[in-house]
């Protein structure tokens, strides 16, 4: 039976919603797909669901031909076992905690790697049951700070994940690689445009981790690639670091008065003013400027860390999460610079000046402060810098790394700019950004030894076993496909994905036009074609040319005034073509 618009379970909206940023979020909502319910929590209708189950099916059919097999969790989950894993804690304030009645701990699951390790556990003991890869589709709840675009960042969605258990390394490899073949499958198959980047694993942990991104403006992941091939996310993306030189027959650091020059412009413009090169123009790229972040433990433990980078970068704060996880980090405040009075904000250095102009290392390995001093990997020995001397309206120039100063570790937290070189030496990177659409990891036995999970091997020993982990957003690939097939005027899915395959429109006040459109929904269904068909009485044509625009599906059939010739219009959303056809040819054409 077709689905009729004259009892559809459908509001379009003319306007905008006041609270959709994105062009998919206001077109989900003007088209009737979903409706907010809370702040990044929707409302499923009839249209979004037809959208979203073909979509479940492409996975499963892919799942099943990669081997995996279905399963279903719930999402109130207790404690115990995220606890085993210390996710209870360094989830933080993404986590929606509970209690029962009875003030026992619950968690509604953000991912559910805990259940599925303990499920397999529970039922297999023997390196015989292995491997074994298990899947679901199942709604995922974060407690997002800032829910934002819709379906892309919200509090409730829906995900595909799915697990791998293996006993050796080599068998995790061929598992990942299954599930990594079988994505590209599901995007080629959905029509979403893709791109394969190193990801940073971050708090899930593993040896290995890749994520799918679908390119765009609004993406809130920024990526790079190079000429060569290497396509990282920015989190992931390794500085290709100066190799260390020899630190003799250097000039000495020198204490130089830089009055009024707390920001890394006003120091160059003093020293190109004041302290001229012979050679060139003092930059920003001469200054080592020392940023003091807080890192916040998920059990609320504050430290401080100093991170020195070159002054012509700035912190990217999602490197510096990735690199401090699962801390959150955050820029120092008033209150933590006067808990250090050591630390002279706008002049901090890794050295501070005596009373006899001599200087003395301070922060770092050899220096008296307890916070930790870390370095950008630029900064390597031998390397020549300004920097802050911990005293006012004062810098130190000449300071070289490995003979004046030394570090109590690395930080590659800097921005990654268009035109760095790519790690693997393939050419300088370009950047863009995108939207997350799938992640694989290669887990390895973080969980499985914290749940303790083993099988006995063909000699009769315990063995941990190995795990894989592959994610894939059901509900944001909604959006993702929303953002990317539009126009001025309304949705245009993909055929893989649209709700229906053909939408029937019957015009005009002649009856004929509704009859005939109820024979070509009857001819189209037994070729096996799904319909919609706009059969609502006194609706002006255009009000349905409208909604049929706005909801998107590609294929459009127009039955109304061509009938007095024996034809109907054809109406290709995606190249706008229009032509007329004879009734009796228009389900062979479309066919």
């Amino acid at each position: 039976m077709p689905t009729r618009l004259s009892s559809l379970f459908l509001r379009t909206l003319r306007e905008d919603p006041a609270e959709a940023e994105v062009a998919s979020h206001k077109l989900l909502l003007r088209a009737g797909y979903i409706r907010r319910a809370a702040p990044g929590v929707y409302t499923w209708l009839p249209l979004g669901l037809l959208v979203k189950a073909k979509i479940e099916k492409v996975v499963r059919e892919e799942m099943a031909r990669a081997g995996a097999q279905e399963v279903f969790f719930p999402a109130l989950l207790p404690r115990e076992p995220y606890e085993a894993t210390n996710r209870w804690t360094e989830y933080g304030d993404n986590l929606f905690r509970l209690q029962d009645r009875k003030k026992a701990d619950y968690l509604l699951a953000p991912t559910h790697e805990e259940m599925f390790t303990l499920l397999v556990k529970d039922l297999y003991s023997s390196y015989k049951d292995l491997p074994v890869c298990l899947y679901q589709i199942q709604n995922k709840y974060r407690d997002e700070a800032r829910p934002r675009a819709g379906l892309l960042r919200g509090r409730e969605f829906v995900m595909k994940d799915a697990y791998s258990f293996d006993l050796t390394d080599e068998g995790l490899a061929t598992a990942y690689q299954a599930q990594r073949d079988a994505y590209e499958r599901i995007f080629t198959r959905l029509g979403v445009e893709y791109v394969i980047v190193k990801a940073d694993a971050g708090a899930m942990g593993g040896s290995a981790s890749e994520e799918f991104l679908s390119p765009s403006e609004i993406g809130e992941d920024t990526f790079v690639r190079s000429p060569g091939g290497y396509a990282a996310n920015v989190e992931a993306v390794k500085t290709v670091a100066p190799s260390a030189s020899s630190t003799d027959g250097l000039p000495a650091a020198v204490v130089q008065d830089t009055p009024g020059t707390a920001t890394i412009a006003t120091l160059v413009d003093h020293a190109n003013a004041n302290l001229p090169r012979s050679d060139r123009a003092w930059t920003a790229a001469d200054t080592l400027k020392n940023v003091v972040l807080a890192l916040v433990s998920p059990e609320g433990k504050r430290e401080l860390v100093i991170v020195g980078i070159p002054g012509d970068r700035e912190v990217d704060a999602k490197r510096a999460e990735a690199a401090f996880g699962p801390n959150e980090v955050e820029p120092a405040t008033e209150a933590d610079f006067a808990a250090n009075p050591g630390l002279v904000k706008g002049y901090i250095g890794p050295v501070a000046v005596a009373a006899d102009g001599s200087i003395t290392q301070v922060l770092g390995l050899a220096g008296t402060t307890k916070v930790r001093y870390l370095l950008d990997p630029r900064v390597v020995d031998g390397t020549q810098w300004i920097s802050g001397s911990n005293s006012a309206d004062k810098h130190v120039f000449d300071l070289v790394k490995g003979r004046d100063f030394d570090a109590d570790g690395v930080a590659d937290i800097a921005e990654v700019r268009a035109g760095d070189e790519a790690p693997d030496g393939t050419g300088p990177l370009e950047l863009a950004r995108g939207i997350e659409i799938g992640h694989v990891f290669q887990l390895g036995r973080k969980y499985a030894e914290a749940l303790d999970l083993k099988v006995l091997d063909e000699n009769g020993k315990l063995q941990v076993v190995t795990m894989g982990s592959y994610g894939i957003g059901v509900t944001r690939l909604v959006a993702v496909l929303a953002e990317a097939n539009r126009d001025e005027k309304g949705l245009i899915w993909p055929e893989a994905v649209s709700p229906a395959d053909i939408y029937i429109v019957a015009t005009g006040k002649d009856e004929a036009a509704f009859t005939v459109a109820e024979e070509l929904s009857v001819q189209f269904e037994a070729a096996g074609k799904t319909v919609m068909l706009d059969d609502r009485p006194k609706v002006s044509p255009g009000v349905k040319f409208g909604d049929a625009e706005l909801i998107g599906v590609p294929n459009i059939v127009i039955v109304g005034k061509g009938l007095e010739n024996g034809e109907v219009d054809i109406w290709n959303r995606r190249t706008g073509e229009r032509r007329s056809v004879a009734v009796n040819s228009v389900v062979a054409e479309l066919k």
